[in-house]
């Protein structure tokens, strides 16, 4: 004769629900409403100085940097999550100290990808009088920095984890 299972009741958070009064998504106030128009405003004036002039390049570098992220780089993050979280397996909990310094550094590349790989070389000494010969190895040592201190929160909770456990669990 089979015991039978005794099982906890699934843990059920309450659906997030929307203020009175506000259907669907809201930006909320004018200030939000503000600083996001600012921000616009200084995205397409630093492309305008950055391709200085050149209207066409300008279009096509917000269309192009649109495209590649929804089509390429969306489904990319997404894969590469996937993976980490079933090599992960039971221990989920622990994903996000991969994901965390893996999307810091991922966007530090993407932000400074033409001083790391070196194309914009004559046009950032021309303009800044400075040389990119360093981008890559900082970037690389930030990134390291990242997943170092990631790995020692890890570490440290995982210590801390085990002196809280009860002896019989040892």
């Amino acid at each position: 004769m089979r015991r039978p299972v005794l099982r906890r009741p699934a843990l059920r958070l309450p659906a997030p629900r929307w203020p009175a009064g506000r259907p669907g998504f809201v930006l909320g106030s004018p200030l939000q409403l503000l600083l996001l128009a600012c921000s616009f405003a200084l995205a397409g004036y630093a492309g305008v100085r950055l391709l200085a002039g050149d209207w066409f390049g300008v279009l096509l570098w917000f269309v192009g940097a649109a495209l590649v992220h929804d089509l390429v780089l969306v489904p990319l993050y997404g894969a590469a999550d996937r993976a980490l979280v079933r090599g992960a397996g039971r221990r989920r909990d622990l994903v996000a100290y991969v994901r965390v310094p893996a999307v810091l550094s991922g966007l530090l590349l993407l932000v400074w990808f033409p001083l790391i790989s070196g194309r914009v070389a004559e046009r950032y000494e021309g303009a800044a009088g400075l040389s990119t010969d360093g981008f890559l190895a900082r970037w690389l040592l930030v990134s390291a920095a990242l997943f170092g201190g990631s790995a020692l929160l890890l570490v440290l909770r995982l210590r801390r984890a085990t002196k809280q456990r009860p002896p019989a669990d040892h």
